[in-house]
Parts: C-alpha cells; structure tokens; sequence
C-alpha cells in the first residue's frame, strides 16, 4: 500500500482523513507535515506517495505547487480544501499535470471516493473542479495551428501512447509519425511534451473527461 502524506494545517482534518484512510484499510504509513519543507522532505522519501493538500491553509504558492509536482511525477495528489477559486483550479488542472479535487464541505462518500481513486493512482473532480474547467474551454479563444494529423498524434501521445504505438495503429511509419511531432512542437513553440499537453487542454484536442479519468 502506497503512503499518505497529510499536508493540511487543521488538525481536525488530518485525524479526521488519518481515521478514514484506517477505516477503509486504504494504505500503510500516514505522515503529517505542516510547511512546505516537511512536504518536500516526506517526498523525496516517499516519491510515489499520495499527498492530501489543502492548498488555501498550507504554505505554498500556485507555481511552488505545480513545480514540486513535476519534481515528483509519481506522486499523486489531492487537492481537499474549503474553496478553492475557479481561476486556481482552471490553472492548476490545464497545467498538464494531473491533480484530483474534492472539497471539505462535499459529502462523505465523495470524499471517500476521491481517497480511493488517489490510493490507486487515479484522478477524483468534484463538481466544482469540473465545472471550471468547462467553463475555461468554452471561454478560452484558442486559434487552431495543427493539422488533423498532428492533431491525432498529440492527443494520443497525452494518453500516454508512444511513438512506435501509434505508428502501428494508425498504420504509418515511425518516421511519419515522429515528423509530425516535430512539426507540432516547431507550430507550438513548445519544447516538451508537458507544455505540448497544456496546448491540448485548453484548445479542446485532449477531452477534460478522458484526461481526468
């Protein structure tokens, strides 16, 4: 069973998740941690563990956040706050990295639910998160550069296909496929396949849906 790190600084949440994760037999070692340093120090102990953050009472800030996530990609992590603003989480969730929501004042099996899915590896939106984010892409205004190929490709490659992979679905060659990943990173302006994904999310190619699950 995959550890649990607490980062929130009510007490009454800690020993009130703490007391679920038993209760539901959902994982081994539980650690507490109330700074941003703490945080850093438990994952890089545990690099595969499950954070549950509250963002608005812990110190750290959006871009700390999302920098520490990309440090640590196996880690997996829950956001369990009392709000959260629909302009962080459009930004925390279009990111490209992969980040569940549930909040306190949701119910118990929500919140049981989106534990369960973090234990396994898996991404929980509550209602709030998923109504940001569909309220973001049917504002966002972004132009179309790619084409229906390149296209496929990233969005396949968002679903964590690899090159060879999708040259044998698509009936291609390697070589094919990997032109248009060069040609769609060359369109982009974009140097990696993380701020490729970023692209997608905000201009529809990838399904928020699909994406989350």
């Amino acid at each position: 069973m995959c550890p649990v790190i607490l980062a929130d600084n009510q007490y009454i949440t800690r020993q009130g998740v703490a007391a679920l994760l038993r209760q539901l037999a959902l994982t081994g070692t539980v650690s507490e941690v109330s700074s941003r340093a703490e945080l850093t120090e438990q994952l890089i102990t545990y690099p595969e563990a499950v954070v549950v953050l509250d963002y608005t009472l812990f110190d750290i800030t959006d871009s700390q956040l999302l920098n520490m996530k990309q440090r640590h990609p196996h880690s997996v992590w829950l956001l369990f706050s009392d709000e959260l603003s629909k302009y962080f989480l459009r930004q925390v969730l279009l990111s490209g990295q992969l980040f569940g929501v549930v909040m306190k004042t949701d119910a118990k099996e929500d919140i049981i639910t989106a534990l369960e899915r973090a234990v396994r590896g898996e991404i929980y939106l509550c209602d709030i998160a998923m109504q940001a984010l569909r309220e973001d892409v049917q504002s966002q205004d972004t132009p179309d550069k790619l084409t229906a190929s390149e296209r496929l490709v990233l969005h396949e490659i968002a679903m964590g296909k690899t090159t060879k992979e999708i040259a044998q679905e698509q009936h291609l060659s390697f070589h094919t496929i990997n032109t248009h990943r060069r040609n769609m990173f060359r369109k982009l302006e974009v140097n990696n396949m993380h701020e490729a994904i970023k692209y997608a999310l905000r201009a529809g190619i990838i399904d928020l849906t699909e994406y989350y699950i």
